[in-house]
């Protein structure tokens, strides 16, 4: 079996004690995040690929879901993919980090055919519940990012396999909330391989989120406003992506496409500004268990060079590490056996709703997306700047922070 350790020469011994946001060379950040986000790969990757997910995985939930292990497995997989992937499709080298993201690519994709292969022990639930759509878009939002890595080397078998359950979820109907997005985005994925979509459950996410942007570059989950983070963790990276593919299908797309893009550079500015000097930020609304995946959106524009322009690179790589590193390294995060636990700094399976579970911890891997940028970035090869947060409260005189004009 291969494995994904962080033994790799240049990421577990090199930078001894660097973490996320420490003090550290560029080089050490990166490596730093690699040991993080390999940390997360383990154990999930290596027992899926060997068809012993559900063997070996523990699901952990609320006292009063006793559902959960029908879910839990297949959030696993699209969760940690969706974050991981922009990092897997930069595909191998002859480096440590090339080698390890050649072998977590093998891992995945034998971990795809095996959640999908109809035969397979882990075999995953598709359409049973409503939790099935959820995850399904993850797995396709890793997919699109990934479109070599994860989705051009695998096999037709296994792409049929793939179609086969994405389409399986037409039987689950979106309520009238961000969910309307997990539908689009299944939809958005099978158009950009050439299957049919139902345009019904493609453009309705996009008409409702077009009508429930609420301003300052922030969506309602619904028609109404949330005070969460789902703005990153769903609403914001789908929307934008969606658009991606299917922007330029008519000219008020096209429009809606570049109004999305500029919303998206807004809350990454109000996402850096949350974020304090110890990686703290503020507890609010539900799935505060996804811990650090609260900043996707930060994340999200970072990758795909979407920053403020007065926001610098190293800014936000500043900012991320932090919050990475106070969030997948406190104490209790991780169990005996190196899977995630319910909480937020630590193992508080208080701060867990009734429909989170194990599998459903590694959206955190969402703080993951920069990895998908080279070394040679200014997001990792610049010095690092101080945030905005420190800037402030140490008494530099900035200049206001201005809302987002941006009519629906």
């Amino acid at each position: 079996m291969v494995s994904a350790r962080a033994s790799e020469p240049g990421l577990a011994g090199h930078a001894a004690g660097s973490t996320p946001g420490a003090a550290a060379t560029s080089e050490e950040e990166r490596a730093a995040w690699c040991r993080l986000a390999i940390r997360l790969a383990e154990p999930m990757l290596p027992a899926l690929a060997a068809r012993r997910l559900k063997a070996v995985m523990p699901v952990e939930a609320h006292p009063k879901a006793k559902d959960r292990p029908e879910y839990s497995h297949l959030e696993a997989l699209g969760r940690l993919l969706m974050g991981l992937a922009p990092w897997l499709e930069l595909g191998a080298a002859a480096t440590p980090e090339g080698r390890v993201r050649e072998r977590l690519g093998a891992l995945a994709r034998a971990g795809i055919d095996a959640a999908t292969d109809p035969a397979s022990p882990d075999y995953m639930n598709f359409a049973r519940g409503g939790q099935p759509l959820v995850d399904a878009a993850f797995l396709a939002q890793a997919l699109l990012r990934a479109p070599q890595a994860l989705w051009g080397r695998l096999d037709e078998r296994v792409r049929r396999n793939v179609v086969i359950a994405l389409r399986a979820t037409r039987v689950i109907r979106p309520g009238e909330s961000n969910w309307k997005l997990f539908a689009t985005m299944v939809e958005v994925f099978l158009h950009r391989v050439g299957e049919p979509r139902d345009d019904v459950r493609l453009f309705e996410g996009l008409t409702r989120h077009r009508d429930w942007y609420v301003g300052d570059g922030v969506y309602g989950d619904g028609p109404e406003f949330h005070w969460d983070y789902y703005n990153s963790f769903v609403i914001q990276p789908m929307f934008v992506e969606a658009l991606d593919v299917v922007g330029d299908e008519a000219e008020s797309w096209a429009g809606l496409r570049g109004k999305a893009r500029e919303r998206l550079t807004r809350w990454a500015a109000i996402q850096e500004r949350l974020i304090a000097s110890d990686g703290s930020y503020p507890v609010l609304g539900r799935s505060i268990a996804y811990r650090c995946g609260a900043f996707q959106g930060l994340a999200l524009a970072a990758w795909r060079r979407m920053l403020p322009p007065e926001m610098k690179p190293a800014q936000a790589r500043v900012a991320l590490g932090r919050v990475i590193r106070r969030t997948l390294e406190a104490p209790g995060t991780y169990d005996a056996a190196g899977w995630l636990q319910i909480g937020l700094a630590g193992h508080q399976p208080g701060l867990g709703e009734t429909y989170i579970s194990t599998g459903s911890l590694y959206l955190c891997s969402a703080a993951f997306l920069p990895l998908g940028l080279p070394p040679a970035d200014p997001f990792w090869s610049d010095p690092a700047v101080p945030t905005t947060w420190e800037r402030a409260w140490s008494g530099e005189n900035l200049g206001v922070d201005k809302a987002l004009k941006s009519p629906k």
